[in-house]
């Protein structure tokens, strides 16, 4: 199966190549939209709050009502389940950082220069002015640069992030399909037993994560906890103070599809230490 993880600038045709590369392949494309309103229904917003807080257009009340490391969490995990189901291209929405581990997941970047995205996204907006076209693309930019930053910790427009970086104001969308295809039979592209563990670890990994976050929360502390999987075997660290329930943690995590077994080396704070 095929996996594509993309971020395209505002203004560079990046959802023509998208929807190239899957009606060529095949692929389903996850767009905004889908990922947005589970997103949403998880934590309890409106499809348009999610949607404005990831374009950098929030409210105050809206950014407080979204809880930023649920919103993460719960952003990776979306990710992960959607590759490992494979044959896709996942448009945006952090995919190349979370998924920059899985070898057979082929990272795209597409970009253009700035006078380029200005005339398309004029045509497009039907506007008249081209620092009005400007404004809107570095919002965008801007948008996503904090996102990607805050959230996955990377800088999107960093080249050394992607297995090929396309610019549209030089390359024709159908020629940029064509790079795109041919990588997609290089041997180094293709699923492997090795490759399917390591998506299924990080999956693993991202919801144990949520559960050990809930754990800290309730424990009002949660010093460097850290979960490490590999081939289903989780190993849990670190130091919580007295609060919440470790053992139904622990618990939990074993009951995660595909954990095989659970390593608990987390430690409680000593009672009247402070923490």
């Amino acid at each position: 199966m095929v996996t594509i993880a993309m971020t395209r600038e505002m203004g560079t045709l990046g959802k023509d190549v998208a929807q190239g590369i899957a009606d060529l392949l095949g692929l389903k494309v996850i767009h905004s939209e889908l990922v947005e309103h589970d997103l949403a229904t998880r934590l309890g917003v409106q499809d348009s709050a999610v949607h404005r807080y990831l374009e950098g257009r929030v409210s105050v009340l809206e950014r407080w009502k979204i809880d930023k490391e649920k919103l993460s969490r719960y952003t990776a995990e979306e990710i992960l389940e959607f590759a490992q189901d494979g044959n896709v291209v996942i448009r945006g929405w952090g995919a190349v950082a979370v998924l920059r581990a899985v070898p057979h997941v082929l990272r795209v970047r597409v970009c253009a220069p700035m006078p380029f995205r200005e005339r398309v996204i004029m045509e497009r907006l039907a506007l008249k002015d081209a620092s009005e076209a400007r404004h809107e693309i570095e919002q965008n930019d801007a948008a996503h640069a904090r996102i990607m930053r805050g959230f996955f910790r990377v800088n999107w427009e960093d080249p050394q992030l992607y297995h090929v970086v396309l610019n549209t104001g030089s390359v024709p969308v159908d020629t940029c399909v064509r790079i795109v295809r041919l990588l997609t039979d290089d041997p180094a592209f293709q699923e492997s037993e090795a490759s399917r563990t390591v998506l299924a670890d990080k999956l693993i990994q991202t919801r144990a994560r949520a559960v050990l976050g809930a754990l800290a929360s309730e424990s009002a502390i949660g010093l460097g906890l850290d979960i490490a999987v590999s081939a289903g075997k989780v190993t849990l660290s670190g130091v919580i103070g007295q609060g919440g329930n470790l053992a139904s943690a622990v618990d939990r995590i074993r009951q995660i599809d595909g954990v095989k077994d659970v390593e608990n080396n987390v430690h409680r704070a000593p009672i009247g230490s402070g923490i």
